[in-house]
């Protein structure tokens, strides 16, 4: 008789389901993504603005936008423009190749962890300001505290212990990031900027034009900015309006349909002035900042609708005025307001760049 032999059961083998290994394969990819190609691109638009804006304004003064990421007005100005210059250097470095040298890491955490304390502080700012109810925000998210949570994530990626991974995988995804945040930076700015109500005291409020029916009817746009504008003028924080546009569908003029519905509001007529030749955003920012030396005018009210601020903001201080914007109260949505939207970040990078050209 053979001897009986005992042998173990063998272990089987585990695999995974193609659903599973799809899912392991998403979730390894979003992982990456998160921690390489994403922090990169924010890394490749941020330090390419950054840079773009310091050369801009050594051609062209007063070309520096980069008040609209960071606020450095609280250094001198030699030492912020020499602390941004160095940072744009490291944040573009960083984002074509991670920093494998202990002084480029250490460098580049430096500058990263600067602008994200300055960023808190507009962040605190805000907040204080917002709670003191000297601004009203009808989205209460500064985009302070979005940049200071890009800007994390690359901390994140940089400080000792994170792995490095084939670089030359992440290119392409990179350069995506980079594109959606030019896309996305506008938006940031209308709905963050735009839609914060900065109003106070001042001498004048401009109002921008809209569309006027050919029968002298106001539109629904352009009467939720003279009734804002209205407002302003009976809570005593604005003097005089200043009504900006042009020509009407029929024969009456942007801004004689404004007056019309302002003087129906109670605005006496010596208090309204009108620039006739506004025809676009350039023309309204020319054509009143020659009537403010008339009102001998020191603080300036801009009203518009939301999306259109930045814009008007940016066109202003370029200008050398620093206005507080007002968003016009819409009395319902505008089914237009998604095509409005669209041009606008398109328009807002045209009129940022339009002196270099």
């Amino acid at each position: 008789m053979k001897p009986f032999k005992f042998s173990a059961p063998k272990s089987p083998v585990l695999t995974l389901s193609p659903e599973l290994r799809d899912f392991s394969s998403a979730k390894n990819w979003l992982a990456d993504f998160l921690i390489n190609a994403f922090p990169r691109g924010v890394a490749m638009f941020l330090g390419g603005f950054t840079l773009l804006n310091l050369l801009g304004e050594v051609r062209l003064p007063g070309f520096d936008a980069n008040l609209w990421w960071i606020d450095m007005r609280a250094f001198p100005q030699t030492l912020a423009n020499g602390f941004l210059f160095l940072s744009a250097a490291g944040l573009i470095a960083y984002a074509v190749r991670s920093p494998r040298s202990l002084w480029r890491r250490i460098l580049t955490l430096g500058c990263v962890a600067v602008l994200i304390i300055v960023s808190l502080v507009e962040t605190v700012v805000f907040y204080r300001l917002l709670l003191q109810k000297a601004i009203h925000a009808g989205i209460p998210v500064p985009l302070s505290l979005v940049i200071g949570a890009a800007l994390g994530l690359i901390l994140a990626s940089l400080v000792p212990g994170s792995r490095f991974r084939n670089e030359s995988n992440h290119f392409l995804p990179t350069v995506a990031v980079c594109f959606a945040c030019v896309l996305a930076f506008p938006l940031g700015q209308i709905f963050c900027f735009g839609k914060t109500d900065y109003r106070r005291p001042a001498d004048v409020a401009v109002v921008l034009g809209a569309r006027v029916y050919s029968d002298g009817r106001p539109s629904d746009a352009l009467a939720d900015r003279v009734r804002t504008a209205c407002g302003l003028y009976r809570d005593g924080l604005a003097r005089k309006l200043l009504f900006s546009g042009g020509p009407g569908e029929g024969a009456i003029h942007e801004t004689e349909s404004m007056k019309r519905l302002a003087l129906k509001l109670g605005v006496k007529e010596s208090d309204i002035l009108c620039d006739v030749t506004g025809l676009n955003t350039q023309a309204t920012v020319r054509n009143t900042e020659a009537m403010f030396a008339r009102l001998h005018a020191s603080r300036v009210l801009v009203v518009s609708h939301f999306y259109h601020l930045p814009r008007i903001k940016l066109a202003y201080q370029r200008a050398g005025w620093d206005v507080y914007t007002v968003p016009a109260k819409e009395s319902y949505l505008l089914r237009q307001m998604p095509y409005n939207i669209a041009r606008e970040v398109a328009a807002l990078w045209v009129y940022y760049l339009r002196p270099l050209a």
